[in-house]
């Protein structure tokens, strides 16, 4: 057992298994016997509420998975299957994508290739069986493979250290990894700052290698939360939901990589669960899946993001008033609740429920009804037990690493739901002189509804709850007190992407130059191309950019860039230009976007530097454009 966890005798105890204890003294949420109570008093009503509820459940079956099948599916989910298996060979997309990572996300492919590798030599598999080794090729590596299974040798090597990851010696896309000198000439961040220029696997490398790291990993009880901050990025911020469809796909890829990296390197496991198909409600309010609420609401009203039983359960609560004490921790009364559920599922569509007779404290005991309901966990069946293992890294701004990669790995629908939940929870907390609730309070009440998901069917959760009390409570409360960020996309991700971008369109170019002489027309293209470009050059002179904003009465404007100027200025020089006949928009409507070059499309914080993202990436087009255009 680990420290920070509680004992399953139930008896409160304020003393860990190891016997440190917690550091009460410190900060008002720091766990204490007050609400580990309001976790068990929410897990019986929970029990309560479903020894009410006749109807038998379907109990969801967590698969388990045959050797090597776990890496194989990971390795299809990172966007990898055709590293293995029949269909192995040397994509183009893959290639590129192999060059951008880093030596310990590589080290995290190469395991599982492996893993997968020796599983079909076992099973006599007739299909072309890569060696890792040619996978990567990595210098330093005679092996060619992970030595210990929790880092790769590469990442203790100080050789080549002022080359980047693909060996290249180019300075434009910098992924923080051209020196390994020591921790603390590598990383000038202070201890309340998150950076997220370098890949947080190699930053636990690093950590791991020096005596730094070995002071910090038995801190004992870290029950603390340290006030963590973004550093300020001069090329912007990016938020989820800043980026194209197709730049998220590749985000998702990394994530899924990086965090199973940063697992390996802190000797964590990471799994996948993968639960047996079962049949679903198609239809109605509780108990369906998110995605299909989700196209059933869309249809009512389109364009929205989250089921809207769920927004009208919170408004609801709020529209009483936020100061009642205990607001969420008191139940309503269990009879009434499920009265109320029977007739939401009969009326809401109607729009002819009267809601005028929901007391508050039974909308919040649907509203975390509707949430134990869901056929699968809203942190999904592939994710939940990694999110509880958060609470096994060994420190607090490691966990945080791994929740924002988990929130990045989750379908939008269940994102876009877990994070209206969170912006709930914490104006809850923001009312805590009245209502009592403070973030210890609300995390504890919240965990149970989320983490002991009934599906699992069999008793290992409801055995080791008591161990699980203390630990998932902590991760819901790192959620709510980070949620700003969390839903960053590290820079070193969109970095990545970049590159890969990049790395793709040389090729496009080089395959396109094959075929221009095939054809016997390169010069042709080629001399219709440079006059085009002369041209092209003539119209915008350097250090200057041309912004574009079909939907505003200036549509097109030459901007000089200066040192200081940001994306917030262009967009106020933009609607400054004031004109009767033309849709009018407010300053929080719309934003300047980064276009083409290597990146899809980027929506850009106000407080981007505009000449230092110019910089990163010279061939973007710039376009005002409001988020739903």
């Amino acid at each position: 057992r680990r420290s920070g966890q509680y004992t399953m005798n139930h008896d409160h105890s304020k003393k860990t298994p190891d016997g440190a204890s917690f550091d009460c003294s410190g900060s008002q949420d720091s766990l204490d016997e007050l609400s580990m109570d309001d976790y068990w008093k929410e897990l019986e009503n929970i029990h309560e509420t479903r020894g009410n509820n006749n109807e038998e459940r379907v109990a969801l079956v967590v698969k388990e998975p045959d050797e090597g099948e776990l890496e194989e599916e990971w390795l299809k989910e990172a966007g990898l299957s055709n590293l293995f298996g029949e269909s192995s060979g040397d994509s183009l997309e893959s290639v590129v994508f192999l060059s951008t990572l880093t030596r310990t996300q590589k080290a995290a492919v190469e395991k599982r290739v492996e893993t997968v590798t020796q599983t079909m030599r076992k099973k006599n598999k007739q299909h072309q069986i890569p060696d890792v080794r040619d996978i990567f090729r990595l210098p330093n590596d005679s092996k060619g493979k992970v030595c210990d299974g929790s880092e790769p040798s590469t990442v203790r090597t100080s050789e080549n250290k002022n080359e980047t990851q693909d060996g290249t010696k180019g300075q434009k896309f910098s992924l923080g990894m051209e020196e390994q000198k020591s921790p603390l000439e590598d990383m000038p961040f202070p201890d309340t700052d998150i950076n997220l220029e370098i890949s947080f696997a190699e930053q636990a490398a690093n950590l791991k290698d020096s005596s730094v790291g070995k002071m910090c990993r038995h801190g004992g009880g870290d029950t603390l939360l340290p006030n963590f901050r973004l550093p300020k990025d001069k090329t912007g911020t990016t938020k989820i939901g800043d980026l194209a469809p197709q730049d998220m796909k590749k985000v998702y890829s990394l994530a899924l990589i990086e965090l199973t990296a940063l697992y390996d390197i802190l000797g964590t496991e990471f799994k996948q669960q993968k639960a047996v198909k079962i049949k679903t409600k198609d239809s109605g309010l509780f108990g369906v899946p998110l995605s299909v609420l989700l196209e059933q609401d869309q249809k009512k009203v389109p364009g929205t993001k989250i089921p809207l039983v769920f927004q009208k359960l919170i408004t609801q609560i709020e529209e009483s008033t936020l100061e009642t004490e205990g607001l969420l921790r008191i139940p309503g009364v269990a009879t009434r609740v499920k009265n109320l559920c029977q007739e939401l599922e009969t009326k809401f569509y109607e729009g002819t429920f009267n809601w005028e007779n929901v007391k508050q404290h039974d909308a919040a005991s649907l509203l975390k009804l509707f949430i134990r309901e869901l056929p699968q966990p809203l942190l999904t069946v592939e994710y939940l037990k990694a999110f509880q293992d958060v609470q096994n890294l060994p420190m607090k701004k490691q966990q945080l690493q791994a929740l924002n990669l988990l929130v990045l790995l989750l379908p939008e629908v269940n994102r876009d739901t877990l994070k209206v939940l969170l912006e709930f929870l914490q104006r809850v907390i923001d009312h805590r002189d009245k209502n009592k609730m403070t973030l210890k309070n609300v995390a504890m009440v919240m965990a149970p509804n989320l983490f002991t998901f009934h599906g699992f069917g069999s008793k290992s959760i409801e055995q080791s709850e008591f161990v699980m009390a203390a630990g998932t409570a902590n991760v819901m409360r790192s959620m709510i007190q980070y949620q700003k960020l969390l839903w960053t996309i590290p820079k070193f991700i969109v970095n990545q992407v970049r590159k890969q971008n990049t790395e793709s369109q040389k090729k496009e170019k080089k395959d396109k130059a094959v075929k221009k002489l095939l054809k016997k027309m390169a010069y042709d293209r080629e001399k219709h191309e440079k006059q085009e470009k002369t041209t092209n050059d003539a119209d915008v002179p350097q250090g200057v950019i041309r912004v574009q904003a079909p939907h505003l009465s200036k549509v097109s404007m030459a901007i000089q860039l200066t040192e200081e100027l940001k994306a917030g200025d262009i967009v106020a020089r933009f609607l400054s230009q004031k004109s009767g006949n033309v849709q009018t928009f407010k300053k929080e409507e719309i934003f300047l976007y980064e276009i083409g070059g290597n990146i899809g499309e980027r929506c850009l914080d106000d407080d981007t530097y505009m000449k230092d993202l110019y910089q990163l990436n010279p061939n973007a087009e710039w376009v005002i454009k409001s988020k739903q255009s």
